[in-house]
């Protein structure tokens, strides 16, 4: 039985770029150990992909108006037909390598209920990669030398057993809103929320928004307000990877160092629970008054 079952709904393979760094994101995953791969939906190019790759496709997606999969029905689809006692929801332009397979290994093997998630490592990636031995050693050095670590805010996995999640809203996928509410969900679960951004290595073959509506950040589209009212607010969206539990270090869970950050989000949540009654904004500018900073001067800024 594999370990994991990784699944992804992936853009049409139209686009040379966006479907160059999809064969790669996709390709890195079936050379994981124990693994099996889903691919959703019905997109162009996608069902002749999944065949050459010799990996399960599912067509029979729902979708929104606009034809985008819904990440309720896609969650149904893999565990209808998954395998493994661990799901894995991945964008399919993030490559892995095999220390995400022993961090879900280990993760699994102290907790019950969790969710894996990790800051990813942003790298401009321009041709297929080769897939021969020492390959995860050269891309590793590459990253290091050319890459840029992302910041705790955006996810783009999330690792959990096939027990979670069970009930998750039609947000629509490749919009913003429902990562940050897959980590509210698992807080107000109880599960654990383990970073193991110190002992893995993800990588984020960046590109362009040409495939989003008028080629605009997904964050600017009225998607993403549906994907927030589903989430229940503001205040369930405004989760990161700093409101995780634990982290993974050294194969062993521990509670993630205070940082200023951290800090800063422990506030906002304590002060959230007592001052329910204010706006979020208001919550959020005496939590964090350098970001209020940052917001008067681009005001300034714009005005001048």
């Amino acid at each position: 039985m594999p370990l994991i079952t990784f699944f992804s709904a992936p853009k049409p393979f139209a686009n040379p770029h966006i479907a160059m760094i999809q064969r790669n994101a996709i390709k890195s995953w079936t050379a994981l150990p124990d693994v099996e791969v889903i691919l959703l939906g019905n997109e162009s190019g996608l069902a002749e992909v999944a065949k050459e790759l010799n990996v399960k496709h599912i067509p029979n997606v729902k979708v929104n108006d606009n034809g985008v999969p819904l990440i309720s029905s896609m969650f149904a689809a893999a565990r209808e037909n998954s395998n493994s006692d661990l799901l894995c929801i991945v964008n399919a332009d993030m490559i892995l390598m095999d220390d995400f397979a022993e961090a879900a290994k280990q993760a699994k093997g102290q907790k019950s209920k969790f969710v894996l998630l990790s800051q990813r490592w942003d790298l401009d990636i321009t041709q297929p990669v080769e897939f021969i031995e020492g390959w995860q050693n050269r891309l590793s050095s590459i990253v290091h030398r050319q890459g840029s670590l992302h910041r705790p805010a955006g996810s783009d996995f999330f690792l959990f057993p096939k027990s979670c999640y069970r009930d998750v809203p039609d947000f629509t996928i490749g919009r913003a809103g429902w990562d940050n509410w897959m980590i509210y969900k698992a807080r107000t679960e109880g599960w654990a929320v383990i970073d193991c951004t110190p002992s893995v290595m993800i990588v984020h073959q960046n590109h362009d928004y040409s495939h989003l509506p008028e080629g605009k950040p997904h964050y600017e589209h009225p998607e993403t307000n549906e994907n927030i009212r589903l989430a229940g607010g503001q205040a369930h969206v405004r989760y990161t990877i700093l409101d995780a539990t634990h982290q993974l270090v050294g194969g062993k869970l521990s509670r993630p160092k205070m940082t200023s950050q951290r800090f800063a989000r422990k506030l906002e949540l304590f002060l959230r629970a007592i001052f329910f009654f204010l706006p979020d904004d208001m919550i959020e500018n005496i939590a964090r008054p350098k970001r209020w900073q940052k917001r008067i001067q681009k005001i300034v800024n714009r005005k001048s």
